[in-house]
């Protein structure tokens, strides 16, 4: 069961129910920046979707579906002892740990990337090698340690294979790395340079019949699009492959998903959160 006393509101998205037990998925900000490299900022990347989220309407004319008919709760933010990261991962497991104890989705907003591993290692507890990782970024992530430390937005996709130490991660859209993370990929996981939509419609018949977590770092998409984010690197997709990326997935056994890195005080005239929160919306509505 969730303790209510570890959260903050600072909003509720688009829709979402009061009822937490009715619920199917449990949408859960975590605003965490503290390995952050370039631009500091996505600690406040939730509450910005959240505020961005009314701007959208409840239908989807790309799905002919409305949020008015899935159950899903926002808890708020998670409360974090500030600057440290152990113990902040550490709180992250155990909020993650009870929504999957409760059986329900998760639907994580962050944040920093790193958040992903502390999610993740949960996720691997009770689905085991079964699971497969989608992972949108415009980094690899699988460097080992970053300026001599391990825990890290730079490190967190290596840390995340180290649960599986098997090609249970795909990576798409990826433009950036240094070279030991690209050779690490071409004998460990399967990792698909610059485009989304091509390799993606690849894997979804690989994958359909496994739970399935996605993790998007919202720097996929290039910062003509998004440019609120900490590491922007041009080159990337534009946001209507990402939502097609996201109707690509459709009626999939998705079982999680976080979106990451949204620094609000980095974004032109808030588009990067409309984004963000179109593609939670056009999430919800896909596979949730």
């Amino acid at each position: 069961m969730i303790q209510e006393d570890v959260f903050v509101n600072t909003g509720k998205f688009l829709g979402a129910i009061e009822n937490y037990e009715k619920s199917d998925v449990v949408i859960v900000g975590l605003p965490m920046d503290y390995t952050v490299s370039f631009k500091t900022g996505s600690r406040f990347g939730p509450s910005a979707i959240r505020q961005a989220s009314y701007g959208l309407e409840d239908y989807s004319v790309y799905l002919d579906r409305s949020l008015q008919n899935r159950n899903y709760c926002d808890l708020g933010d998670v409360v974090f002892p500030y600057g440290n990261v152990e113990k902040s991962l550490d709180v992250i497991g155990k909020v993650v740990k009870n929504i999957l104890q409760d059986d329900k989705k998760g639907l994580f907003l962050g944040g920093e990337h790193l958040v992903t591993y502390a999610i993740i290692k949960e996720y691997f507890k009770k689905y085991g090698n079964d699971l497969i990782i989608l992972h949108f970024d415009a980094h690899a992530d699988l460097r080992e340690e970053f300026f001599g430390e391990v825990y890290s937005h730079a490190t967190v996709m290596r840390k995340v294979w180290d649960f599986f130490k098997d090609k249970n991660l795909y990576h798409f859209g990826i433009r950036s790395g240094v070279k030991e993370e690209f050779d690490f990929a071409k004998d460990h996981t399967h990792m698909f340079l610059y485009k989304v939509v091509e390799p993606l419609k690849n894997t979804v018949s690989e994958i359909k019949d496994r739970p399935i977590y996605i993790t998007w770092d919202i720097d996929v998409v290039d910062p003509a699009f998004a440019p609120g984010t900490g590491t922007p690197e041009p080159g990337g997709i534009t946001s209507k492959e990402a939502l097609e990326a996201i109707h690509l997935l459709k009626d999939l056994n998705v079982v999680g998903m976080d979106l990451v890195e949204v620094s609000p005080s980095h974004d032109l005239a808030g588009i990067t959160t409309f984004l963000a929160a179109k593609l939670i919306r056009e999430s919800l509505l896909s596979f949730f």
